[in-house]
């Protein structure tokens, strides 16, 4: 009787432990290029797409064929400040490191560094004057400075009835000349989201 309540119990035990082993975390690798877009907020294909786009556009526009064909030369361009005006938390590093490989890959214009990233390769440069062999050294003066300035800043309007959202987005970047402050391309690219049973807040 005492092992058939033992075994009982054992029996229970084993139950309740793979009950709870079926409810644990479940992992499954997908492919970065895949859209899963699980709770409507902004994501990394958001974030991708949008980008593609925008430079797409921008670099089909005149104002680089007028700067290669009076200076012959391609543009020199930064990315300044991206702002995120928008209801939720975007990564906009993301954003702005998506933005700077559409830009390199496109081969159109040439890119140089951002200004917390120069500062880290002047303080560098500081350094090899004074501890690199003068073979190696890299002389300072030497930047190559940029023609244009890219900005922009991300927004949300959010439309909601009880567990049903319309969420809206709009991108917005600008091009401007560092040599006179024009404005030289507006680019803005919208996405609408429906979300239906949605858990999200603003």
């Amino acid at each position: 009787m005492l092992s058939l309540q033992r075994n009982t119990l054992i029996t229970m035990l084993l139950t309740a432990l793979l009950g709870l082993s079926a409810c644990g975390t479940q992992v499954e690798r997908v492919d970065v290029d895949e859209t899963h877009d699980l709770s409507g907020a902004w994501n990394d294909t958001d974030s991708r797409l949008v980008s593609e786009e925008m430079i797409n556009d921008m670099l089909a526009r005149p104002w680089r064929q007028d700067y290669t064909s009076r200076y012959r030369k391609q543009p020199t361009v930064i990315v300044g400040t991206v702002r995120n005006l928008s209801h939720e938390h975007i990564n906009v590093n993301t954003f702005v490191n998506d933005i700077e490989r559409a830009m390199i890959n496109s081969g159109k214009v040439t890119f140089v560094a951002s200004s917390q990233e120069r500062d880290e390769i002047r303080d560098e440069r500081k350094d090899q004057d004074l501890h690199a062999r003068e073979d190696t050294r890299k002389a300072m003066g030497q930047e190559l400075g940029a023609d244009f300035m890219l900005k922009g800043s991300i927004n949300t309007i959010i439309d909601m009835e009880g567990t049903t959202q319309l969420r809206y987005y709009q991108v917005d970047l600008n091009l401007i000349s560092l040599r006179d402050n024009r404005i030289t391309w507006v680019g803005q690219k919208k996405i609408k989201k429906l979300v239906k049973n949605s858990k999200l807040r603003y």
